[in-house]
């Protein structure tokens, strides 16, 4: 558990001195509506528009593009959903999720998830960075390495303050910022959509092109599997756990969506291969310079989620450290990978192909996870998700048979059907070229219900 520093109170500009620890009854607060904003606008980010682009490029039309985004955006609800257990326990979801796993089969997930965290938050941190590179040279304040490095510091030192405070800054950042990001963004899409060519293409996609669509916009959606709950544990138990699904769930939707389709009109009307350079071509000039702005703003906001989420990460895996002296070890990695990115030309597109590999393991974990959560009903034995060798989630020797099982054979499915840079799975040719890796989550899932549902273990427990 983190360690405490002052009282433990959560408040605007305030250090945040809960971790992993369960949030006391008395010290919850908020309600469900603070998640739709925080949903909303930390997924207020360019990535949409670009994912939306891509569908395009993967030979599909406008309207079959715009179907992928919503259906896609539709993934909300599992991830609102998976949020719950956070009310209950008042605590994290990579803590919640050791009912599933085991205290010790949680870990390698746990692993590699602050591993994803840390490299979209690079990701972000670069295209941020970036833009404001350019705003700072079209508004003639110069260029060059002492430029890109004066950016960076400001993106990183706007995306740091913000975790660093901790929950109730989190909360308070996103719904501002989002009333910002969201008025220009609605602002930008007057622009994109418009003369958007709905026209078929003279051949379809085929079932290649539609699997790599669904592929590229679920897979920012299930990134978060993680860590909702991070968000919801300091909501009072009395909260209704359905105004906290369509809260969360209608806020991503909702950002997701549109930006998704924006991108999708985008790219029938100009050459998105350069998706900034390609937006900035369909906006008149005076516009150019805020819509960098909101790059930057998007980026940020997204940063925010998962810095915050990732220094929760690391006491789940151990370190006996408080949240945010935690946090100081991710932002110094994410500074370091950043300059990497920034200063070796070929390190992003190696760091996106190796993040686009791990859907291999978080697609079957949330499966796992989300299929326990269901059998459970959203009930766990707080006390026990701390107790170590002590607690019922200790299972054999700190792994759940079930949970493991059922993980490997969502990851071998996976793997047969993924088609990413990195890897290519034998059954990909005979499926057409279809990538059918999100789907290693369904079977994780029935696998799970089918190895788990029989097991004592999982008559549910108190909340």
């Amino acid at each position: 558990m983190g360690q405490q520093e002052t009282a433990d109170v959560d408040e605007v500009f305030r250090v945040e001195t809960h971790g992993i620890d369960p949030i006391p009854d008395a010290e919850r607060h908020g309600s469900a509506k603070d998640l739709f904003w925080l949903w909303f606008g930390s997924n207020l980010t360019f990535t949409y528009v670009i994912n939306g682009a891509l569908a395009v490029a993967f030979g599909l039309s406008f309207l079959q593009a715009t179907a992928v985004v919503v259906i896609s955006g539709l993934s909300f609800f599992a991830i609102s959903a998976a949020g719950l257990g956070g009310i209950r326990t008042g605590t994290a979801t990579l803590v919640i999720s050791r009912a599933a796993f085991g205290v010790r089969g949680n870990l390698p997930a746990g692993v590699l998830n602050w591993v994803v965290s840390i490299g979209y938050t690079i990701v972000n941190t670069v295209v941020g960075t970036l833009a404001l590179e350019v705003f700072l040279a079209e508004a003639g304040l110069g260029s060059g390495t002492a430029m890109r490095a004066l950016a960076l510091t400001v993106t990183l030192a706007l995306t740091f303050a913000v975790a660093m405070w901790g929950h109730a800054t989190v909360q308070f950042a996103e719904r501002w910022m989002a009333y910002v990001l969201a008025a220009g963004f609605g602002v930008l899409l007057v622009f994109l959509l418009p003369g958007a060519d709905t026209a078929a293409p003279a051949e379809g996609p085929g079932l290649s092109g539609w699997s790599l669509a669904f592929v590229v916009m679920l897979a920012g959606p299930f990134s978060y599997l993680p860590m909702p709950a991070d968000y919801t544990r300091y909501l009072p138990r009395t909260t209704s756990l359905k105004s906290i699904t369509w809260a969360g769930a209608l806020g991503g939707f909702a950002s997701s969506v549109a930006l998704g389709i924006g991108g999708a009109a985008a790219a029938t009307r100009t050459d998105m291969t350069d998706a900034v350079a390609g937006t900035e071509g369909l906006l008149p000039g005076w516009f150019q310079p805020l819509f960098l702005a909101l790059v930057l703003g998007g980026s940020v906001t997204n940063s925010i989620i998962t810095l915050y989420s990732s220094s929760l990460n690391l006491q789940v895996l151990g370190i006996p450290w408080s949240r945010s002296r935690a946090l100081v070890i991710s932002a110094a990695v994410t500074a370091a990978g950043s300059l990497a990115a920034l200063f070796l030309t070929d390190f992003t597109t190696s760091l996106l192909s190796f993040l686009s590999l791990l859907i291999i393991v978080f697609a079957p974990w949330g499966g796992v996870f989300l299929a326990d959560m269901l059998l459970r009903r959203c009930r766990y034995d707080a006390d026990a998700l701390h107790a170590g060798s002590g607690g019922a989630y200790w299972y054999r020797s700190g792994y759940h048979p079930a949970g493991m099982a059922a993980l490997l054979a969502g990851m071998a499915f996976a793997a047969l059907t993924c088609d990413s840079a990195l890897w290519t799975g034998p059954l990909v040719a005979p499926l057409g070229g279809a990538d059918l890796t999100l789907l290693g989550s369904v079977v994780s899932g029935l696998a799970y219900w089918a190895l788990a549902r029989r097991v004592p273990a999982y008559t549910p427990a108190a909340a």
